[in-house]
Order: C-alpha cells, then sequence, then structure tokens
C-alpha cells in the first residue's frame, strides 16, 4: 500500500509525502499524480522518509521523475541505494 498527501508548499513547489511501498499499481497511481504536475511545470518534490521498498518500476518511475527536475527528499538509505543503483545501471547502458 501506498499513502501520497500533500505537504506543505514552499516558493511555488508542491511536496508530496509518499508513505508505505512504491510497488506494483501503486506505482501507476503514483505516475498518474505526479504527470500532470510535472508537465504543468509546477516544481514538485516528492518526500521519501517513509517508504519502506520501491520494486524495479517504482525506482524506474522515481528515477526517471528525477530526471524531470522532481526533487526527492529523505530517502531511507535503502531506497537511496537503489535510486544509486539505478542511475548506475541508466548511465552505463548509454
Amino acid at each position: 500500500m501506498l499513502k501520497i498527501s500533500e505537504g506543505k508548499r514552499a516558493k511555488q513547489t508542491v511536496m508530496l509525502r509518499l508513505e508505505g511501498r512504491v510497488v506494483g499499481p501503486w506505482v501507476s497511481e503514483l505516475r498518474q499524480i505526479c504527470d500532470p504536475l510535472v508537465s504543468d511545470g509546477s516544481k514538485l518534490a516528492l518526500d521519501l522518509a517513509e517508504v519502506s521498498f520501491a520494486d524495479d518500476s517504482g525506482i524506474a518511475l522515481l528515477a526517471s521523475l528525477r530526471s524531470h527536475g522532481v526533487k526527492l527528499l529523505n530517502a531511507t538509505p535503502f531506497v537511496a541505494e537503489q535510486l544509486k543503483a539505478a542511475a548506475t545501471t541508466t548511465t552505463s547502458s548509454h
């Protein structure tokens, strides 16, 4: 399960707080929420402090959002390592 809630807005940045696991159907749910914000030029930040796990598709989405200017904040060490590994894989495959 993934809970997505809007946090405080600061300097025209929309902050979304994620709690739980970014896996399976929750990945597309997160994409449906984030894509319009990214497309319309909104500044977006995701607070990942309460994300305990992300599967491959979840990490791919987070990495993609990051490449489109979304700030990923407060990732747990485990999720941060997953994102670092994804960045390394993406970089080495180009």
